[in-house]
């Protein structure tokens, strides 16, 4: 039932999409006391609470987008984004090493793997949603020449591994919560979250080049500029300082765009059987899944 309904959607100009996900936004703040609650702390926390307004209508865009990345035709999905600084890109290209592009939940992500497939191929972590529904969906959304999937489990990280043996690009989103052991505690924007430690691994594949990437989305359905970003920062460290790093780069590019980051992300959970967190502002992690 949900295929065809995001492919009618699809049909829609993005700018009416753009439109009724801010209402989508406002009326999802309003119905659920949680997803309001954990906007407003998540926001507050960091520091950007006079971006909330904009943050909610930005979230409920970021979800009736979807039907236009997922199904629309490439070619009209790529008329509304524009790249910058892909010079960075083929420089590291004409290294290797492999790169590995670090994109968080930040603007319209899911449009990133697509403008990096276009231009080379490129292989991106996935983990199946928890709706079974949703499954055929998004798989087949993503899975688009030269954007292969790789599961987020071993098989997905030697999958990865291979890749950057081989000198091509992999990318993952490194503010989402990893599994149980898969992970450290490092702030994010003064709280205690739960890190994956993975990227920082990936990076010292051989000397790997890291590129963080994140997609801005345009006021009145403008369309995208993808933006891509050196990361400097040394990983020659223990993994908490590792995440710790990797964190305060990803708080960096928020800063750039706050309202349209999502703010509604349980990023500071504990994962089932994952050790507490040890610093303050461990009873706000606690939070369930």
């Amino acid at each position: 039932m949900l295929v065809p309904i995001f492919r009618f959607l699809s049909i829609f100009p993005l700018p009416v999409l753009h439109g009724l996900g801010a209402v989508l936004g406002w009326v999802i703040y309003a119905i659920s006391p949680s997803y309001r609650r954990r906007m407003r702390e998540n926001m507050q926390g960091a520091g950007f609470s006079q971006h909330l307004h904009t943050a909610v209508a930005e979230a409920g865009k970021s979800v009736l987008e979807l039907p236009f990345i997922w199904c629309a035709p490439a070619e009209r999905v790529a008329r509304h984004a524009t790249v910058e600084n892909w010079e960075l890109v083929e420089k590291a290209l004409q290294h290797g090493r492999g790169i590995v592009f670090l994109t968080p939940h930040l603007g319209c992500f899911e449009i990133v793997a697509q403008q990096i497939a276009l231009r080379t191929p490129l292989t991106v972590m996935y983990r199946p949603p928890k709706r079974a529904a949703l499954k055929p969906l998004i798989e087949g959304a993503r899975a688009r020449e030269n954007l292969m999937l790789a599961p987020a489990n071993m098989s997905g990280v030697r999958i990865f591994a291979k890749c950057l043996k081989k000198g091509q690009p992999i990318g993952l989103l490194p503010d989402q919560v990893p599994q149980e052991g898969e992970g450290v505690w490092a702030d994010f924007f003064g709280r205690p979250a739960y890190t994956m430690t993975l990227p920082a691994k990936l990076a010292q594949m051989g000397g790997a080049e890291v590129i963080i990437t994140y997609a801005e989305r345009l006021p009145g359905g403008r369309g995208y500029v993808v933006h891509f970003v050196p990361f400097t920062e040394s990983l020659d460290s223990t993994s908490a300082e590792q995440a710790r790093t990797i964190n305060a780069a990803m708080e960096q590019l928020i800063a750039r765009s706050p309202a349209q980051y999502l703010w509604s992300y349980n990023r500071y959970k504990v994962p089932r059987g994952a050790p507490p967190p040890t610093s303050a502002g461990a009873d706000a992690a606690k939070e369930p899944a």
